[in-house]
């Protein structure tokens, strides 16, 4: 998909959830090592320019940057298939890009416009494309988890092969929507990845004063086979992914893994304004020693890598250009889209 089409090509009755289309999405290609480094640049540029967004006005209520965590959606998402599916988080921007999402319509959609993936409607925390089996980003801690369980279980009943990935972060382990989801999926052996991004903390709360036992642990518990991974390393994360996913598919049940990652930003960009100090520099310093993209740029060497950077910041420059160039909803249709009947609601329902 081109971020050269203008709102005014958009099917007026596109729904949220699918991205008006000049061409039908493709599930991003993450089969090189070069096309997954140019993907950590492409996450990781745009969270950096929708920073400076946020602090412009443009994107107004904030973001949950996912800086620093980009090789667990890359590796994650390099395993996966064309008909796979996944549900994300509040800090998912990486997820849905990861998996082919147009950075020129998210970014649209984060500034709340009409060409954004959402038609403005979901913002940073709802990111959805039902057509590259994005099923959504979430504002509810744990809450990706039985939705992905339940687009398994679908997918089971109708013979396909697909597995869904729950993505959640430590917060959400002690969640009991994720444990019951655990025991579903093992019950009735569902094609489910469970991945945990354990940055260490849950806002500002270290994951070690919150959570009992480990993760794997509680993956252990309901015989879901687990591993740790160094979050930090694209290629780690694809080779535990790449295991995890195929057991799924072939019947094997639900897999976990627990990424061990690092947000180099805030939990939001609200944490600036509000002086948090919860870590110290030298902590933050010792994570970006092992920034993910430092470690692929070394793989595929500094030339190549730079060539790649050039041509994602032209790619997110017209992006931007697109996004700023779409219109604001028009308040007049604040009542679409709430009924996948097209029902509206009663005359008098909605001020």
């Amino acid at each position: 998909m081109t971020p050269g089409a203008t709102a005014d090509t958009t099917p007026a009755d596109t729904a949220p959830g699918t991205s008006p289309a000049d061409a039908p999405p493709a599930v991003a290609a993450l089969d090189t090592p070069e096309r997954r480094y140019r993907m950590l640049r492409l996450i990781r540029s745009f969270e950096e320019r929708a920073l400076g967004l946020v602090k412009s006005g443009v994107i107004t209520g904030g973001i949950h940057p996912y800086i620093g965590q980009e090789a667990v959606a890359v590796g994650v998402c390099a395993a996966l298939g064309a008909g796979d599916r996944l549900a994300s988080t509040h800090r998912g921007h990486g997820h849905v890009l990861a998996r082919g999402l147009d950075p020129a319509r998210m970014l649209a959609e984060l500034a709340g416009r009409v060409g954004g993936s959402n038609r403005g409607r979901g913002g940073s925390m709802h990111a959805a494309d039902l057509r590259l089996g994005i099923l959504g980003a979430n504002g509810i801690v744990g809450a990706g988890a039985p939705i992905a369980v339940g687009a398994a279980w679908a997918d089971r009943q109708a013979g396909s092969d697909a597995v869904a990935v729950a993505f959640f972060g430590d917060g959400a382990l002690n969640q009991g929507v994720l444990l019951e989801s655990l025991n579903l999926a093992a019950m009735w052996r569902l094609p489910v990845l469970f991945v945990c991004e354990n940055n260490g903390y849950a806002t500002t709360l270290p994951a070690g004063t919150a959570v009992a036992g480990s993760a794997v642990g509680r993956a252990a518990a309901f015989g879901i086979p687990a591993a740790e991974v160094d979050g930090m390393d694209t290629e780690a994360v694809r080779a535990a992914a790449e295991e995890a996913v195929a057991r799924a598919r072939n019947g094997g049940g639900p897999g976990f893994l627990e990424c061990r990652t690092y947000r180099f930003e805030g939990h939001h960009t609200m944490e600036r304004l509000m002086k948090l100090h919860y870590r110290t520099p030298e902590e933050v310093a010792a994570w970006r020693e092992r920034d993910p993209l430092l470690r692929a740029a070394t793989a595929i060497g500094a030339g190549r890598a730079a060539a790649l950077d050039a041509a994602v910041a032209a790619q997110l420059a017209a992006a931007e250009e697109f996004a700023l160039a779409s219109p604001h909803p028009d308040p007049a249709g604040a009542a679409d889209h709430l009924y996948a009947s097209g029902l509206r609601p009663r005359a008098g329902a909605v001020a």
